[in-house]
């Protein structure tokens, strides 16, 4: 039974991920860490945490279930920093958007039947900005968090249980839960999520040289303008890691999406830009937004 829960990084994620287990009835404790003290204050006054740590592997060792709720690198670092104090019946866990080398640390750290267990996990779920005071207890609902588990691992019993009641909790939370290997989890995002994203960025940086300073711009930018760049107000802090840490996969569809702009390109006043809109409707017909 989960009865204790450090959130080791206050911001979006790991505020909302306290507030949905309160709405989802966890009645255990939750105590946070940040990096930033403002933003586990922020956390501690919203109700998503009931006490800030003063020392984050202390609140770990003192807990059942550590989220780390930070960017990719620093997941890593504290990854091998909570290895060396975790035993057992401890379950550490992560909201990493990508997977490759989180899963390899997990594999040489964790799952054994004398050290802690590590679920690699990745809510499908965030806004453009980060922050404790964006937080949502809603934020999970409807969404689907992944997870990109070995089945190989030999975990003490109690470890196994703490895994499969952390499992249910992001089911309580309102999350669908899928488990994907973590070459294809990169894979995937890097198509669904990652790619959105620099487009938007991209696109956002392209306007702001070109007309970003045209006055008229706030009449003439109607909702395509807005939804095609919303994601423009995203941090490099948030997407710096991943990046680094999903590069592969990223150029290659950049370089897919690059190919299929030089085809539209060239297809402005041909038959094909017709068949590029019927592609692109029967994509959007098997998929009707939410």
């Amino acid at each position: 039974m989960i009865e204790r829960i450090a959130i080791l990084g206050t911001g979006l994620l790991g505020a909302s991920a306290g507030l949905a287990l309160r709405a989802a009835g966890f009645r255990g404790s939750i105590v946070g860490w940040n990096r930033g003290a403002a933003g586990a204050q922020t956390a501690l006054a919203a109700g998503a945490i009931d006490s800030i740590a003063a020392d984050p592997l202390q609140a770990a060792r003192d807990s059942d279930v550590v989220l780390i709720s930070m960017p990719i690198y620093a997941t890593l670092d504290y990854m091998e920093k909570l290895a060396g104090v975790l035993g057992c019946d401890h379950l550490v866990t992560d909201v990493g958007s990508t997977k490759g080398q989180i899963c390899e640390a997990a594999n040489r750290l964790y799952n054994r039947p004398d050290r802690a267990a590590f679920l690699p996990g990745h809510p499908m779920a965030g806004k453009e900005r980060g922050g404790a005071e964006l937080a949502d207890g809603e934020l999970f609902r409807g969404t689907v968090w992944l997870f990109t588990d070995d089945p190989e691992c030999q975990r003490s019993p109690h470890s196994a249980e703490l895994v499969k009641g952390w499992r249910e909790w992001v089911a309580a939370m309102g999350s669908k839960t899928i488990d994907l290997d973590p070459a294809r989890h990169d894979e995937l995002v890097a198509w669904v999520s990652h790619l959105p994203q620099f487009v938007a960025t991209a696109l956002s940086a392209l306007l702001q040289e070109e007309v970003g300073d045209a006055p008229e711009l706030k009449d003439v930018g109607g909702r395509a303008l807005r939804e095609m760049t919303r994601l423009g107000a995203s941090p490099y802090s948030m997407w710096r890691d991943i990046a680094y840490t999903n590069t592969g996969a990223i150029e290659a569809a950049l370089q897919a999406l690059e190919q299929r702009l030089a085809d539209l390109r060239e297809n402005l006043r041909t038959p094909g830009l017709r068949e590029e809109f019927e592609l692109a409707n029967r994509f959007r017909q098997s998929r009707p937004p939410a």
